[in-house]
């Protein structure tokens, strides 16, 4: 369980392809603390540690079902890649919460600097039974794009904006983001369940 609150965006230093599983070696702040079986979120991707490397790196494996469904096939040495370990129980949700089971990949096409702040609009392909489940965005709804808990604006049926401010913008790669860059999206868990529920008690 995530929150959305990315701690390093870090850099991707190798890649490896191993049959239909890739690993990533990433070099972070805190590999030190990480441990084998340690669960971090990759863009939002939920990943085990399966190694800790001698020079501040790590590595973790995506498997072939991850890979299409997320961006992490994309991914190569010197991408910025956003880091969230797991929640602390003993700890406040300052985003909302994130599972780390992407949903889907959307796609940039409208960057607009204002005074301030970045807009990003980001259109995904609609699966009309989906969007029955909840897979969806809502007017000023959370949403998470590449780990990153997110509030949406200007909601559409395949799109959303988001506001990102000049420290996310900083500290995420959202630096790295142009027209065309494919994204992580996982929808609210909360909106699933409801929609879950209405599914089941209007049968």
């Amino acid at each position: 369980m995530f929150s959305g609150i990315v701690e390093e965006a870090a850099t991707v230093v190798a890649v490896e392809r191993q049959g239909s599983n890739v690993n990533l070696t990433i070099k972070s702040s805190f590999t030190s603390e990480l441990s084998i079986d340690q669960s971090v979120a990759h863009n939002g991707v939920c990943l085990t540690v399966v190694a800790i490397n001698p020079d501040d790196t790590y590595t973790v494996t995506a498997i072939a079902e991850t890979l299409e469904r997320s961006n992490l096939g994309d991914l190569q040495p010197g991408s910025l890649v956003n880091l969230e370990r797991s929640m602390r129980l003993d700890g406040r949700l300052d985003g909302h919460i994130v599972q780390g089971h992407v949903d889907t990949t959307a796609k940039c096409v409208d960057i607009e600097k204002l005074d301030g702040s970045t807009y990003y609009k980001f259109e995904y392909s609609v699966d009309p039974e989906l969007v029955a489940k909840g897979y969806m965005t809502v007017e000023k709804g959370s949403v998470t794009v590449n780990g990153v808990s997110l509030t949406v604006c200007d909601s559409e049926r395949d799109s959303f904006r988001v506001a990102i401010i000049p420290y996310t913008f900083e500290h995420t790669n959202f630096s790295q983001i142009q027209l065309g860059t494919r994204v992580n999206l996982e929808f609210d868990i909360i909106g699933k369940y409801l929609a879950r529920l209405a599914e089941l008690t209007t049968k």
